[in-house]
């Protein structure tokens, strides 16, 4: 899959006073998507926690934001794949309305023994689907 894309409505919780979405909720909106993406091929992360032991864990983020979303907006909250390393997977997302670019963020995971919170292998079987979009690196 290449870039996965989920619609959110901004309610009047995710914004601030002035009616702006609050800028630690587009972490949130982003989330969701890469929950949506891991659903959409197959796994669900209460499962993965259950069978597999594993949970992905937020390493980096970096946001950039360069246009307010606001009060009912609907949004579109993209995910893509870009690099694969053997315990790692870095996203690339954006934040949308419409046409018009409010957010980009570049965020890795790490794959973690739940237990020991340690970095582990992403199994082989999940691995497969984190395919860079563009073809990018992916590492052994």
């Amino acid at each position: 899959m290449s870039t996965f894309t989920l619609p959110v409505r901004v309610y009047y919780e995710d914004t601030d006073s002035g009616g702006v979405v609050y800028h630690s909720n587009y972490l949130r909106f982003m989330e969701r998507a890469r929950t949506e993406w891991l659903r959409a091929v197959g796994y669900e992360q209460d499962e993965l926690l259950r069978t597999a032991g594993i949970v992905f864990a937020v390493r980096t983020a970096s946001l950039d934001f360069a246009r307010p979303a606001r009060f009912n907006d609907l949004l579109q909250v993209s995910a893509e794949v870009v690099r694969k390393g053997k315990a790692s997977v870095d996203f690339r997302q954006e934040v949308r309305r419409g046409d018009e670019l409010l957010c980009t963020c570049d965020i890795r995971l790490v794959c973690v023994d739940a237990a020991r919170f340690v970095p582990v292998p992403i199994p082989d079987e999940i691995a497969q689907h984190f395919v860079p979009a563009d073809g990018g690196s992916s590492e052994s």
